[in-house]
């Protein structure tokens, strides 16, 4: 008879155990499917990030290297260009990332916050103030960019004409009377997404 009540006993631990598992799992899954905005804009990040240095040396080279007639027409095509990049390579990042975060933020998730933890998290996710506060960031995140790039703009732009010479030099290419090619402007504040 023990045996028999230490069986059922053992039964309905591992049960427990299991229901417990597949609610933590249920909540990860949740969360993940919750975070998909970010990942989303993660993956835009990434392609972004992958054709700017492309982007700003066509920049430099039409204005330094294109005759002013031509270009408005070039500067059209390399827009198209980039576009047609980004149209074709977002999605194929985006696809990917979204169907990866389970496998690479799952564990992380599960090993790093108790059930209680990820109920709590799921509750604010879901909650007003966190959607407000989600909606408020970009714009916060605008603001100190803007703010930061005023303030350093004097003490940074010396420094990027110092550079953008200095390499001009490493490379061997001309820098024009010994003065580099105009500097670019400080970065401005990201665009909203």
């Amino acid at each position: 008879m023990k045996k028999l009540k230490l069986a059922l006993l053992t039964i309905a631990l591992a049960g427990s155990s299991m229901a417990m598992a597949q609610d933590k799992a249920a909540m990860v899954k949740q969360f993940i499917d919750l975070q998909r905005p970010g990942i989303e804009a993660l993956a835009r990040g990434l392609v972004e990030q992958s054709s700017a240095p492309i982007a700003q040396a066509g920049s430099q080279y039409l204005q330094t290297q294109v005759p002013a007639e031509k270009r408005e027409a070039a500067a059209k095509a390399a827009d198209a260009e980039l576009k047609k990049y980004f149209d074709e390579a977002y999605p194929i990042v985006r696809d990917k990332a979204v169907a990866l975060a389970p496998d690479a933020l799952g564990p992380i998730l599960r090993d790093n916050f108790s059930d209680e933890e990820l109920r709590q998290l799921l509750a604010w996710i879901n909650s007003p103030l966190s959607k407000k506060y989600q909606e408020l960031n970009p714009k916060m995140q605008t603001a100190l960019t803007e703010k930061l790039v005023a303030e350093t703009r004097t003490s940074i732009e010396p420094k990027m004409r110092t550079l953008d010479t200095n390499v001009a030099k490493a490379l061997g290419a001309p820098t024009g009377n010994g003065a580099a090619a105009p500097a670019k402007p400080a970065p401005k504040a990201p665009a909203k997404k």
